[in-house]
């Protein structure tokens, strides 16, 4: 927790003390007409204002894969589609990011980044029934709205008037009922020809990643390539010892050789997940099983991969009692990852190069999103 304020803190940081910062677009006013767009889809078609002309009310919400909050609000806004989708309301998803000024530290909470590609994964997920849309390469349509967090809600009438904008309602916890429903009211009173009483609200959720905020990324990766790389020598028995896991963090742990071509080439992904789970009860260990004599190639392959982690090598002669120390199940081909609970229980092991987003979803699973159920 401490890890995370502190990242926060310096994000703020680096905001306030940047001159050169571009001023965040002003949010749309009530009554404005809505500007018109064209952003691909998901789905591989093109879409502007104009194709959901036929609708009496249109509802867009800027929204994020990787925002905790975003993901709060996602069930709700499929309620809210299969409330109101019926009786004629277009429903409209627009990711605003720009994937380059999101830092890897703030997936901690995620599977996934805010890239094309990765939308069409949480959309597949999530069976959006709607469209969902990619600003992030532009930001030209999330920059004539004006949205401020994810999620951001516009409503707008049958003459594309804005009648609504701000938040979906007021508590993002997804187990804690809210005592005001303020884009579900807006939309009741719509259909129902009367005016909206709430207009306009506050949002709570992630920033939008304007493209000129991939400076703070830069920063961040700086920063982590700055980071000391250490090797450490570790024996058989400290292998088993190490695979206990007496900490109270879960432990991703990568046997891996600089001679493995599959281990070369999985280990900056295998970082990229360090990065993201870093600040949370998480921790990436790495075990070379190149001879022993090699530990300077070894270090200097490391240093190059930025890999700052806790790193050891194996500093015996017999393979194979660094095979049984590491798992007695395991043939000993390489790379082999496996994933470990506080206590020592081996959750997964995989022979060969993993599938990132598979491991990215099964930690995530154990240290779980950001909201729990706070009502039991």
């Amino acid at each position: 927790m401490k890890a995370g304020f502190l990242f926060v803190t310096w994000l703020i940081t680096i905001f306030i003390t940047n001159p050169a910062r571009a001023e965040e677009p002003k949010t749309l006013p009530i009554g404005s007409v809505a500007p018109d767009f064209s952003l691909p889809g998901i789905d591989g078609k093109t879409y502007s204002l104009n194709d959901f002309r036929d609708s009496a009310i249109l509802v867009i919400i800027f929204t994020a894969n990787h925002c905790p909050t975003a993901q709060a609000y996602e069930q709700k806004i499929l309620d809210l589609y299969y409330d109101f989708a019926p009786k004629g309301a277009a429903f409209v998803l627009v990711s605003p990011n720009n994937p380059d000024a999101l830092c890897l530290e703030e997936l901690g909470y995620s599977d996934l980044g805010d890239s094309f590609e990765e939308m069409k994964i949480r959309a597949a997920e999530r069976n959006f029934p709607m469209p969902y849309l990619y600003d992030g390469e532009t930001q030209e349509m999330s920059r004539k709205y004006g949205p401020t967090a994810t999620p951001h809600v516009f409503i707008f009438d049958s003459f594309r008037k804005l009648r609504y904008t701000g938040r979906i309602d007021d508590t993002e916890n997804p187990y804690i009922k809210p005592s005001k429903e303020d884009a579900r009211e807006a939309l009741q009173s719509l259909l129902e020809g009367n005016p909206v009483p709430v207009e306009k609200t506050k949002t709570f959720g992630c920033s939008i990643k304007w493209a000129e905020k991939a400076e703070w990324r830069k920063k961040l990766d700086a920063e982590w390539k700055a980071r000391p790389v250490v090797l450490k020598d570790i024996s058989a028995n400290g292998i088993s010892q190490l695979l206990k896991n007496t900490s109270d963090k879960y432990m991703l742990v990568n046997v891996w050789a600089t001679w493995c071509g599959p281990c070369i080439v999985e280990l900056p992904e295998l970082i990229k997940i360090q990065r993201m789970y870093g600040n949370r009860n998480f921790s990436l260990v790495t075990i070379s099983a190149d001879a022993f004599k090699n530990k300077p190639q070894v270090l200097a392959f490391l240093k190059e991969k930025h890999a700052a982690v806790q790193n050891y090598i194996y500093n015996g002669s017999d393979k194979y009692k660094l095979i049984d120390a590491v798992d007695k199940n395991w043939s000993g081909a390489l790379p082999y990852t496996m994933f470990i609970a506080p206590g020592g229980e081996v959750l997964y092991a995989y022979q060969g190069a993993i599938d990132p987003l598979q491991v990215k979803k099964l930690i995530i699973s154990k240290l779980g999103r950001y909201y729990a159920d706070d009502s039991r």
